[in-house]
């Protein structure tokens, strides 16, 4: 007897349907399970039979071949546990056939017949419901996940023996519903605000500009000046994620296993901090199966790096193409899968090993060969791509003292969610919607500078050496600062205080 149901694979953050198909033949009892499956695959053999044995079914004494097709791609992971029990029963007649062709199945079976969740739920169920796919059945772990799929129907399950009741008519269960706009209230509040941070008036200003046009920044100074605490306050004034948005960083964090169970959409933008000693792969991704790196997680948020000159070169040097590119293709024998990698790069670092160089309080104790070699770990090309280059003060004690309460981060996010909107218009019928994301094609079309701004900015660029990237640069820049104080043209001043912004590129 044949027996054919859905299941399902995710290749990266898509997610394809999975042809179940068993045949119950005369012949010693056995299994077989064909269409180039991995160990977890081949290991289900043993948690079905279990699984069945355990929930109070006879396991039929016949010979099983369960086929996963289409059998050219390799099929990975413990989902395929519920569909294969399921199509066995169904095999042996204790399973009605009248539910199976609508549903897809989803689920690890414990050896008790307890249904489990499996990571990567959300873009499968996305994936599945944009190829015509109506139900899935999942574990209830998984339920609240699937559910963020708009009309998509989940059946909630906690075991194989409730999945059978089901598929008979014996207990009919409600599709799971999850309220998406009540998760976006829930999730509102920041432990941190920009007020706590005194003076730094500058660096305030660059954050605004970057939060404002999505741009990526360098703050250099010595230690104790405030770098870490305003990296740490950037995403309280960001927009909070639009639902499409939250989707998809939710979909990379499902493929990760990082959703929280009490928070399954992630509502506020990302902000990631990996150590000093991250791999490559851990900030690009990989591994045999490829996942997504750091720069995933980062999406639509920020990545911030605190001592950039500790990171190994080679890790640095690997940031370059999604910084341009805004996603990362990661190839590997078993394939190719390319994320998403849209984000904001905070970096932060000392002027020199012992922190002191240019500091007006401190006095630098590093030879002058030691503080090139550790400027020469960032190459030319990364601090190109790299929009503003600011320098953080340390603040004297007096200051600390005495300089008053600063603007809070709801004044900030104000003027930084108004300039986005301007960009949101400005780019609505295009696929971006950051001045950031600007490509020369576009620069000539909403970057247009008037004759005395053009000349101006000539002028620099023949005095002070600017590279043609850098150039690009300081015209995203100023095009930010001009939506910043709702200016339909691109002034003098606007490109003056894009140029401060570049004042390391400068220097050199």
């Amino acid at each position: 007897m044949l027996v054919k149901l859905k299941s399902a694979a995710l290749y990266g953050l898509e997610g394809e349907i999975i042809r179940v198909e068993i045949d119950a033949s005369k012949g010693l009892p056995g299994q077989s399970i064909v269409g180039l499956p991995d160990a977890a695959v081949r290991e289900s053999r043993d948690r079905v039979r279990c699984a069945i044995i355990n929930s109070g079914f006879e396991f039929p004494p016949y010979y099983f071949t369960i086929n996963l097709a289409p059998g050219d791609t390799r099929k990975e992971g413990s989902l395929y546990d519920l569909p294969m029990a399921v199509g066995i029963l169904c095999a042996s007649n204790q399973v009605s056939k009248e539910r199976l062709k609508e549903s897809v199945f989803i689920g690890e079976l414990s050896l008790n017949g307890d249904v489990k969740g499996v990571s990567g739920i959300l873009p499968i169920c996305h994936s599945l419901y944009k190829k015509g796919v109506k139900n899935v059945v999942v574990s209830k772990e998984n339920a609240d996940e699937a559910a963020l799929v708009e009309n998509l129907v989940v059946i909630s399950v906690t075991s194989l023996k409730e999945t059978v009741e089901f598929l008979n008519k014996e207990k009919e269960i409600e599709p799971h519903i999850v309220d998406v706009s009540n998760l976006f209230k829930n999730d509102q509040e920041f432990d941190v605000d920009f007020s706590e941070i005194k003076g730094q008036t500058h660096a305030k200003r660059a954050l605004e500009i970057a939060a404002a046009g999505g741009h990526n920044i360098l703050m250099i100074g010595p230690p104790g000046s405030g770098k870490t605490m305003l990296a740490k306050r950037i995403p309280t004034i960001m927009p909070f994620l639009s639902s499409d948005e939250a989707l998809e960083v939710t979909k990379i964090y499902s493929v990760t296993g990082l959703i929280n169970k009490k928070r399954i959409l992630i509502t506020k933008r990302p902000f990631r901090t990996p150590h000093h000693t991250t791999s490559n792969i851990g900030i690009i991704g990989g591994g045999r199966i490829p996942r997504p790196g750091e720069v995933s997680l980062a999406h639509f948020g920020v990545l911030f790096l605190d001592e950039l000159p500790e990171f190994n070169r080679e890790v640095i040097e690997v940031l370059r193409e999604p910084l341009e590119d805004n996603k990362v293709t990661v190839s590997r024998a078993l394939g190719s899968v390319t994320y998403p990698a849209n984000f904001m790069l905070i970096a932060a670092m000392n002027p020199c090993p012992c922190g002191n160089y240019m500091d007006t309080l401190q006095q630098c104790l590093c030879p002058p060969n030691k503080v090139q070699k550790y400027w020469s770990k960032i190459s030319g090309p990364l601090l190109d791509r790299i929009d503003i280059h600011i320098e953080v003060p340390r603040l004297k004690k007096d200051e600390l003292t005495s300089l008053p309460q600063c603007e809070t981060s709801a004044q900030i996010k104000e003027r930084v969610c108004k300039a986005r909107n301007i960009q949101e218009k400005r780019f609505k019928d295009l696929s971006f919607r950051l001045n950031s994301n600007l490509n020369p094609k576009y620069m000539k079309v909403f970057c247009d500078l008037k004759e005395e701004v053009g000349n101006f900015l000539k002028s620099a660029i023949t005095h002070l050496k600017i590279s043609g990237r850098g150039y690009d640069r300081i015209i995203k820049l100023a095009r930010t600062i001009a939506d910043l104080e709702g200016s339909t043209d691109i002034k003098t001043e606007h490109i003056a205080e894009a140029m401060q912004f570049r004042t390391l590129k400068l220097k050199e």
